[in-house]
C-alpha cells in the first residue's frame, strides 16, 4: 500500500559548512514527484537519506505516519533504482526479480507469482531466463525497475533511472515510466538532471541548487512563475534570457533602450531602480519596433530555429526561438519585441512581486 512521504527539517552535514538542508516538504500518496537541479546540489544525497543508505545529521522523515530514523533500509518499505540499475550478473532475469522477495522470506509459490505479474506489467515475460550481459540497456532498465515493484513498496524512489539510455529509447521508456504510475499509483520521488523529464513526469518538481529548495510547485507553476533566478534558467529549453536592466522615468530600459511595459507591473518598481529582465526565447518575435539586435549565431531546429543575437550598443546577448520561415541571416538587424517578461531583484535573483506581462 502506497504511503505519504514526509521530511521535517532533514540536515546532512558532510563537513563544517558542507551540508544539505535543512529540507522540509510532503509528497501526497500516490503522486510522482521530481527532484532536479544541477550537479552536487544534494538530489541523490536525498533519495539515500530516504531510502536508508544516509542517515540525517538532524530533522525526521516519516513514511506514513513512521519515522523511519535510524531504521535499516530493508525495514523502510521502500524500492529503490540506481542510475548504474546494479543487477546481478550470474543471475537470470526471473532470479533478480524475485531476489528482494527471496531476502524478506516470502515463500516460492508467491515469489513466482509476483515475478510473473511484474514481468508481464513490464513486457519481460519472454526475458525471465536471460542473463543481464544478454539484454539491451533498455530491458536491462525494465528488470531493475521490476526488481523494485515485484516488493509493492510504499514508496519507489529512481535516482536518474534513465540517463545510460540513448535519447530515443529514453522517450520511449519515460512513457512508460509515466503510464506504469498511472496504473500503479505508488508515491515516488524520482531524480533527474534533466528537466524535459521533470516537466513531463512530474505531477509536482522539486528543484534543488546548493542543497537548499529553491522551488516546489507543478510544472506550469515553476515555468510560469519561476521564485528566483535559478529556477527561471534551469527549466526551459532554450534557456530564459536573463538581461540587466534599469527602471526610468516610468519605463524599462535595457542596453540604453527602452521596453514597453504594461500598466500592471508599475506599482512594485522604485524610481532608478536597478533589475534582471528575465524574457523565454519563445517570447521574442520579429517586428516594426522593439529591442535591436544583431542575429550573430543561427542554429536551425528543423521547424524552428534558435537564434542568438547581440544587442545593439552593448555586449549583452539573447537566445530567439523563431519559425523556420523566419530566420535571419547572421549579421541581419533586428527589432524584436516582448510578448512575456519577468523582473528578478538582480542581487538575490528573487522575483519580483508582479504577474508576467
Amino acid at each position: 500500500m502506497t504511503a505519504t512521504l514526509r521530511l521535517e527539517g532533514v540536515t546532512r552535514r558532510f563537513a563544517p559548512g558542507v551540508e544539505i538542508g535543512p529540507l522540509s516538504l510532503t509528497v501526497p500518496a500516490g503522486e510522482f514527484w521530481v527532484i532536479v537541479g544541477p550537479s552536487g546540489c544534494g538530489k541523490s544525497t536525498l533519495l539515500r537519506l530516504i531510502a536508508g543508505l544516509e542517515q540525517p545529521t538532524s530533522g525526521n522523515i516519516y513514511i506514513g505516519e513512521t519515522c523511519v530514523n535510524g531504521l535499516s533500509g530493508r525495514d523502510r518499505d521502500v524500492a529503490m533504482v540506481f542510475q548504474n540499475y546494479a543487477l546481478y550478473p550470474h543471475m537470470t532475469v526471473a532470479e533478480n526479480l524475485s531476489f528482494g522477495l527471496k531476502m524478506r522470506g516470502v515463500d516460492s509459490a508467491t515469489r513466482q507469482q509476483r515475478v510473473l505479474q511484474v514481468a508481464k506489467l513490464l513486457g519481460i515475460e519472454s526475458l525471465l531466463q536471460r542473463k543481464p550481459r544478454q539484454l539491451s540497456g533498455g530491458q536491462q532498465q525494465r528488470v531493475a525497475l521490476g526488481r523494485a515493484l515485484a516488493r509493492s513498496p510504499q514508496v519507489f524512489l529512481l535516482d536518474e533511472p534513465l540517463s545510460n539510455l540513448d535519447a530515443q529509447l529514453r522517450e520511449q521508456t519515460r512513457a512508460e515510466l509515466k503510464q506504469l504510475h498511472q496504473q500503479l499509483g505508488i508515491t515516488t520521488l524520482y531524480v533527474t538532471h534533466d528537466q524535459v523529464e521533470a516537466m513531463t513526469l512530474g505531477d509536482r518538481i522539486v528543484v534543488l541548487d546548493r542543497g537548499q529548495i529553491q522551488q516546489i510547485g507543478t510544472p506550469a507553476d515553476l515555468y510560469e512563475r519561476p521564485a528566483n533566478t535559478m529556477v527561471a534558467r534551469f527549466l526551459g529549453t532554450p534557456p530564459m534570457n536573463l538581461l540587466a536592466a534599469h527602471w526610468h522615468d516610468s519605463r524599462l530600459w535595457i542596453a540604453q533602450q527602452p521596453l514597453s511595459c504594461p500598466d500592471n507591473l508599475h506599482w512594485s518598481l522604485k524610481t532608478e531602480q536597478s533589475l534582471m529582465v528575465g524574457i523565454r526565447p519563445e517570447h521574442l518575435q520579429i517586428g516594426e519596433t522593439g529591442l535591436r539586435a544583431i542575429a550573430t549565431l543561427v542554429e536551425p531546429l528543423g521547424r524552428e530555429a534558435i537564434v542568438r543575437c547581440r544587442l545593439m550598443n552593448s555586449s549583452q546577448e539573447l537566445l530567439w526561438l523563431t519559425p523556420s520561415q523566419h530566420i535571419p541571416q547572421i549579421g541581419d538587424s533586428l527589432h524584436l519585441q516582448v510578448s512575456h517578461l519577468y523582473l528578478f531583484e538582480p542581487t538575490t535573483g528573487a522575483a519580483l512581486n508582479c504577474e508576467p506581462c
